[in-house]
């Protein structure tokens, strides 16, 4: 038993779930809340940084976009209250709300839009979704205040929802430079002060539209990676609830404890096991191939995820439009992984190093499987990193291995049709369905070119694909509106609330 192990269990023994309340749930304040998150983010402006955590923090309650996408997928009007495509799809006009402001008093408009997409889409720009959706963009107009016209180089039905990703959220024209220090936006609630590495806190902002409907005043976001202090916060009322909880041993006794609410509900992540392309032995595919036959998905999922999660086999989650099942493709197989090495010419033992960032899937997933790869002659040596060195290390493609969920929905083209992202996976073939899908409109089409795009990253094994983790949020009892599944990575506070428990 690990040492993280054996103090996570003196925790709960230690610490009856069933004790009284302690004093500092008594004092709690009826309009505000404090959350737990796993991860620090390493910044605050979504559109030039990859981190999920960003958005956790600032999408819907700091920074929004023209559209929504609400905890069912479904896309709605934010700041856009209408919009509609031409019949050929190339073309989309957005008519946008007034008397929109934002949390300085500055007014919303058309030019703050053109400004934001065309710096997303601007030579340089590390928006993460520049050459999904801003690189299509062709021409932005905007012939008046409240009126935005994109004209697209190829038709993108799914174009409303890509702009309510926060990828695509509106910045303040004037303090853009300043977002990932600190956001204006026009979303409900404004930073107040962030104590890195420790909490981030968000206060109401008096000048957003429905500021009156906005029950919560104050949201402190307290970063915890490690499970067993998840575990402790939570029972200490130092926070009322973890939206994404990784403590997944401590579910059945939270469950047990009337005085919180546990919820399971579905994410778009992408859980995988990523390979550097670029690096002999793993630029041979048999490589690639082995590494996938390694790995017992079931256990993985049982070890490191208490069971909660779907096995998946290529780069699409089961909630994805499209999605295509290919676990067949790679079961286990110890004997098939040999081989395959032993075709490639690799000699036993092959050492590899295997990067861990925090979240508790990928450093307890890690030893599981390190342990399954040792079992096909592959030693695995694990390094342990903060979030901050994986997104200077992994993510700049320093690695031999690393285990990572990727959250975004439908990342297929960001990640894999750019021979510079972090795995280095460059296909000619792989882009051309890309771009073939991009411009296609025909429903039936459009579904088989999904199916081509996830059997060519399986045939390529360019990543082993794991899981598909389930959502798992632990609240107090009497606190409502929390997401309790995540299409996208975001906490909308401003409809969360606290009820009276009896």
């Amino acid at each position: 038993m690990s040492l993280q192990r054996r103090h996570f269990n003196h925790l709960l023994a230690a610490t009856p779930l069933a004790a009284a309340l302690p004093t500092a749930w008594a004092q709690k304040r009826p309009d505000a809340v404090v959350l737990g998150m796993v991860l620090e983010p390493p910044g605050l402006d979504p559109t030039v940084a990859p981190a999920a955590a960003i958005g956790e923090i600032v999408h819907y309650n700091v920074l929004e976009g023209l559209t929504r996408i609400g905890m069912d997928g479904a896309v709605t009007p934010l700041l856009a209250e209408r919009w509609s495509p031409t019949p050929d799809g190339k073309t989309y006009t957005f008519v946008l709300r007034k008397g929109v402001k934002y949390s300085d008093g500055s007014d919303f408009d058309a030019a703050a839009v053109k400004f934001s997409f065309e710096r997303a889409k601007a030579p340089g720009s590390t928006n993460k979704a520049k050459k999904a959706v801003f690189d299509n963009i062709s021409s932005i107009a905007t012939p008046d205040a409240h009126t935005v016209i994109l004209v697209l180089n190829h038709a993108d039905a799914s174009l409303p929802f890509r702009l309510g990703e926060n990828t695509a959220c509106i910045l303040h024209p004037t303090s853009a430079a300043q977002a990932a220090q600190n956001p204006v936006g026009t979303g409900p609630f404004k930073l107040s002060n962030w104590a890195k590495g420790s909490a981030l806190t968000l206060v109401k902002s008096d000048n957003h539209r429905q500021a009156a409907a906005v029950r919560i005043n104050r949201v402190t976001f307290r970063f915890i990676n490690d499970p067993a202090a998840q575990v402790a916060a939570l029972l200490a009322g130092d926070i009322d609830g973890m939206p994404r909880f990784g403590a997944l041993q401590a579910l059945q006794q939270f469950r047990q404890d009337k005085r919180f609410v546990v919820e399971v509900g579905s994410t778009s992540g992408k859980g995988i096991l990523s390979i550097n392309n670029r690096k002999a032995p793993l630029n041979d595919v048999r490589v690639r191939r082995a590494l996938s036959h390694a790995i017992d998905r079931k256990a993985f999922i049982d070890g490191a995820q208490e069971g909660l999660g779907r096995a998946i086999g290529s780069h699409f989650a089961p909630t994805d439009h499209g999605y295509l099942d290919l676990t067949g493709m790679y079961p286990h197989d110890p004997e098939r992984a040999r081989q395959l090495l032993r075709e490639a010419g690799v000699t036993a033992p092959l050492n590899l190093t295997l990067s861990l960032p925090p979240p508790q899937y990928a450093r307890k997933g890690g030893e599981i499987v390190a342990a399954q790869l040792a079992k096909v002659g592959i030693n695995a040596k694990i390094e342990n990193v903060e979030w901050a060195q994986w997104l200077s290390g992994p993510f700049k493609g320093n690695f031999d291995l690393t285990i990572i969920n990727h959250v975004e929905p439908l990342d297929y083209a960001t990640a894999y049709a750019d021979p510079n992202y972090y795995f280095g996976y460059d296909s000619a073939r792989f882009r051309n369905l890309v771009t073939t899908l991009a411009a296609t409109s025909n429903a039936a089409e459009k579904a088989r070119l999904w199916q081509s795009i996830q059997r060519q990253l399986a045939e390529d094994a360019v990543n082993a694909f794991i899981w598909n983790p389930a959502q798992v949020a632990v609240f107090r009892k009497g606190l409502s509106g929390l997401w309790n599944s995540s299409p996208i990575s975001a906490n909308d506070m401003g409809v969360v609330r606290w009820a009276s428990v009896a």
